[in-house]
């Protein structure tokens, strides 16, 4: 109990501090003669929403500071009712909201934003750090490419800065606070252009204001998503205020912080990170979305997030790993044939990163002479939240249907493909992590679950007639000849063997790759 005078007046302060104390706080108010203190000129107050920081529950710091005034729309009510529906949604979500939320708030706080901001990674992604979306858009705050890379959150092989916890946070609040000045403070306006593009909002005030109509948010033709996507966030902060009368169960979150940023002084392995942290690497996941192989960028950024309380941990378990041992090393014979972005596709790495370790200029390498290569620690497997371990897992979910493992050819897109298995295209897409817009690479495979008619087993025979061959190249055979006897292009056969097209000549004993239709073999 906090004891404080002010003005003359003793305010006895119950704020709980953890959640196990709340029975013993409600009990000790339950004892307190309130009309007796009162005549003693002692007031008291529980729970003031002055100190946000003295409330137990994080959730209940974001309810004491709502401000939004919330309409009694039909498109509110709707998303209400949907919201009211699926408590076990709502339960789930909260407990997921544990790790990133005290920090969300604390940000927003700082920058004396609405906390209704606190529940828009619910709208977003459902506070999921992995999500990536039809239209492109990853991580918990969904950015998409462009404006990510925008407000300095960078994309390449080894980083997405759209799933950096810390830093795509600062990004979205930089944003929102840039969409609600550009708006002139309307903040559903900035809202709705946060989620659709400032542009089509600001064409649609123009075409309102143009025909002399109202040009609030409630007014204009906006998408569909856009429509709905603003009364989401509205219906949670009603149900958030209301929360006991509503009956919902939003997961207890501790108000305090979760985590914190530790410095790594360059490249490490994420499993030497998590073990020199004495954590699993689901809990290092959890907080390190952003990393998408076995290590951290070389180039940076250098830094880790940690549970509290690890930091001291790693740091002093790092001091006694040197540099050089922070990221495992193999020593690689070239072989004939050999390049540069081959070795680096086949030992999971960057063909700067080959460069760079070995003093390589160019792309000229020698057979017989070796390269240094950083790899994996360990098993891919135990990288499990890494970009491919990801995909496999994705991949390998059962689902309803037959399962139809696809490589794609050249002029393959999702719409040929879902058009040819007769699936919806952006399934097909999140089947295998990926957007329908996202580019498809000839020889990629791809996971279809189609549904065949008992009667018709076109497709499923569809699925298996292009079979990959490893075909040795006898006397007198050339690319020509060998395109005419498996009925294949000559484009693709050298599309296929990339190494051995520039030759002229093909000689007897070669391999050729080729994925050749069965049903076309006489």
């Amino acid at each position: 109990m906090v004891i404080a005078v002010l003005s003359g007046c003793q305010t006895f302060s119950l704020l709980p501090t953890s959640k196990q104390n709340q029975t013993a706080v409600a009990d000790t108010e339950k004892a307190i003669d309130k009309p007796a203190l009162e005549k003693l000129d002692i007031c008291v107050a529980v729970d003031s929403a002055d100190d946000p920081e003295a409330y137990a529950n994080a959730w209940d710091r974001v309810a004491s500071q709502m401000t939004m005034d919330i309409p009694n729309h039909k498109r509110v009510k709707a998303q209400k009712n949907w919201y009211l529906k699926h408590p076990r949604y709502l339960t789930r979500v909260s407990k997921r909201s544990e790790p990133y939320l005290y920090f969300i708030i604390d940000e927003i706080e700082k920058r004396q934003l609405p906390l209704e901001l606190a529940l828009l990674p619910i709208v977003e992604s459902a506070f999921d750090p992995f999500a990536y979306s039809h239209g492109r858009a990853s991580g918990m705050w969904q950015f998409i490419p462009g404006t990510g890379r925008g407000y300095g959150l960078s994309q390449n092989w080894w980083y997405d800065g759209r799933r950096d916890v810390y830093l795509s946070t600062h990004a979205a609040l930089d944003y929102l606070t840039y969409l609600n000045k550009r708006f002139d403070g309307n903040w559903l306006h900035a809202l709705a252009a946060y989620n659709s593009g400032q542009g089509n909002v600001s064409r649609a005030i123009r075409r309102n204001k143009a025909k002399s109509k109202p040009t609030d948010f409630w007014s204009l033709k906006l998408p569909k998503e856009t429509k709905a996507y603003v009364p989401k966030l509205l219906a949670l902060a009603e149900i958030l205020r209301n929360r006991e009368s509503n009956k919902t169960n939003w997961t207890w979150v501790d108000n305090q912080p979760f985590f914190e940023r530790v410095a790594t002084e360059g490249q490490i392995d994420l499993t030497l990170a998590a073990d020199l942290s004495e954590i699993s690497m689901n809990e290092f996941y959890q907080l390190n979305p952003a990393y998408n192989q076995w290590a951290t960028p070389p180039e940076g950024p250098h830094y880790i997030l940690l549970p509290i309380g690890k930091k001291d941990t790693f740091s002093t378990n790092l001091k006694t790993i040197p540099k050089s041992e922070r990221i495992a090393q193999r020593r690689y014979t070239i072989k004939n044939g050999d390049s540069l972005s081959q070795i680096a596709a086949k030992f999971s790495t960057t063909v700067d990163l080959l460069r760079t370790n070995n003093q390589i200029r160019g792309n000229s390498i020698r057979a017989g002479k070796t390269l240094l290569i950083p790899i994996a620690s360990k098993q891919r497997e135990k990288y499990s939240k890494s970009n491919q371990q990801r995909l496999i897992s994705k991949q390998n979910r059962k689902r309803k249907g037959n399962k139809v493992v696809v490589n794609v050819r050249s002029g393959d897109s999702f719409w040929t493909l879902s058009r040819q298995y007769k699936v919806n295209m952006r399934s097909l897409a999140g089947w295998n992590n990926m957007a329908p817009t996202d580019t498809l690479r000839v020889g990629q495979k791809l996971v279809v679950w189609t549904e065949l008619p008992s009667a018709n087993k076109g497709l499923a025979s569809m699925a298996k007639k292009t079979k990959k061959i490893h075909y040795k190249v006898r006397n007198g055979d050339s690319f020509a000849r060998i395109a005419n006897k498996f009925n294949v292009s000559l484009t693709k056969i050298k599309q296929w063997n990339k190494s051995l097209s520039k030759r002229k000549y093909l000689q007897p004993g070669q391999s050729l790759t080729l994925f050749v239709d069965i049903t076309k073999q006489f």
